[in-house]
């Protein structure tokens, strides 16, 4: 008999081919591989698991647990995971749910992403509609207690939160393509589903002002607050009290009467002219912007019309240090780091608008000026500080507190210090004391 012998190609194709049917074929367990006995999937499995009995009587059943396909998820033999699944917890439900989570997202849920289905979905049944551990925006309280603990406090909630299906009328629970925060869509198209826009009281309301392609959430908190129309808590008083006309043009025109800081200088001059008589005055208030930059015009949920919380403002421009400051409030080595770092509250330290002093420090940065407000330096060390000690490492800078202290965080240094020991410190100056 010839024996015709493959190519080199041949050969290696044959070998690809082999490879991509042992990877594409399903595994073992799901076939009759194990050539088992009638009912042997399922059915046989609810004699000894008599718990599933009850399991099977609720209103909502896993498909599979339905048909008696137990071995759609557990091998009936061994397994290398828990409780005799097929893959790892985190990673069996995408054999079957692949659309889920799609590869193109804007933002997608956390324990979607981790593959933490369980927290939602008990794997077997229940009597809540898509098999979850409970129903409406109670099952989401359970994580987002922050919110829950609002809404209750607030005067006037979404009426959405409160029908339908709860905070699913506005957010997907596993991830959405078209928008952040897991919304179904963008505003103002989302909030139009609801409002109609074409409404004459809608119309009175703004002013008959053409704010049916702004974003809602500018102005309306989109769960609850204490003002009527669920507008931010913090809301500048021209929006409370309809005075629009204070800051734009008369209707329809949104065009303000002035721009950047000079429109805010109207009524808030006081501090503008303060801030530009300092030395130093912070660079967004003299751009196009103005005091737009950090603070919202119409409302907010932060104090001061702030856009959101002071570190995550300045975190816009500032995103290095912020970061800094979170590797080192992660960090077990730095617990006596400083309590403003701590608690991302910039404005402690330095003037949100201007000041005479360098990085806009509302007063000298020396031990005695600026950390003295909090720290006696003199409790933790005896080291000769102040405007006749000079630093060694240069001759133009005196020693003061941030000489060996870095104010807003080390990452992996204890003690606020820009090295990882006191001896590494101090040899910088001191060299004759190096061991």
């Amino acid at each position: 008999m010839k024996i015709q012998r493959m190519s080199g190609y041949t050969a290696l194709f044959s070998l690809c081919l082999m490879g991509f049917f042992i990877l594409a074929a399903p595994p073992a367990y799901s076939t009759d591989t194990f050539k088992l006995k009638p009912g042997a999937k399922g059915t046989r499995c609810i004699k000894c698991h008599e718990n599933f009995k009850d399991v099977l009587k609720r209103d909502y059943v896993h498909p599979l647990l339905k048909k008696g396909e137990c071995t759609g998820c557990h091998v009936p033999h061994t397994s290398s995971h828990k409780s005799l699944l097929i893959a790892d917890k985190t990673k069996l439900c995408y054999n079957c749910h692949q659309d889920v989570l799609p590869e193109k997202r804007r933002s997608a849920h956390d324990a979607v992403v981790e593959g933490n289905c369980t927290i939602c979905h008990p794997p077997h049944g229940s009597d809540n509609r898509y098999i979850l551990t409970k129903s409406g925006k109670e099952l989401c309280f359970d994580c987002h207690k922050d919110m829950s603990a609002e809404l209750s406090k607030v005067r006037f909630r979404h009426r959405s939160l409160d029908k339908g299906k709860g905070c699913l009328n506005c957010h997907d629970p596993h991830a959405s393509g078209k928008s952040n925060f897991l919304l179904e869509r963008d505003t103002p198209s989302l909030c139009t589903k609801c409002h109609q826009i074409e409404k004459l009281t809608f119309r009175r309301t703004h002013k008959n002002y053409p704010v049916t392609d702004k974003n809602c959430i500018s102005c309306h908190n989109p769960h609850g607050s204490n003002n009527r129309g669920i507008v931010f808590d913090v809301a500048h008083a021209a929006v409370t009290e309809g005075k629009c006309t204070e800051c734009h043009e008369g209707s329809p025109s949104l065009r303000t009467k002035q721009k950047n800081t000079e429109l805010c200088r109207k009524c808030h001059s006081r501090t503008v002219d303060a801030a530009l008589d300092k030395n130093r005055v912070h660079w967004p208030l003299l751009d196009d912007v103005g005091c737009l930059n950090c603070h919202g015009p119409h409302a907010t949920k932060e104090q001061k019309l702030l856009k959101g919380s002071v570190v995550n403002v300045c975190g816009e421009c500032h995103a290095d240090t912020v970061q800094l400051q979170e590797w080192s409030i992660d960090n077990k080595n730095n617990e006596r780091l400083c309590e403003p770092v701590k608690k991302g509250e910039c404005t402690n330290c330095h003037s949100p608008h201007a000041s005479d002093n360098i990085l806009l420090f509302p007063q000298e940065s020396n031990g005695m000026g600026l950390c003295g407000r909090c720290h006696e330096w003199q409790t933790h060390s005896t080291h000769p500080i102040g405007e006749k000690i000079i630093d060694p490492r240069d001759k133009n800078l005196t020693v003061e507190c941030l000489s060996c202290h870095k104010a807003c965080g080390t990452g992996n240094n204890p003690a606020m210090l820009p090295f990882s020991s006191t001896y590494e410190l101090c040899i910088q100056c001191h060299p004759e004391r190096r061991r």
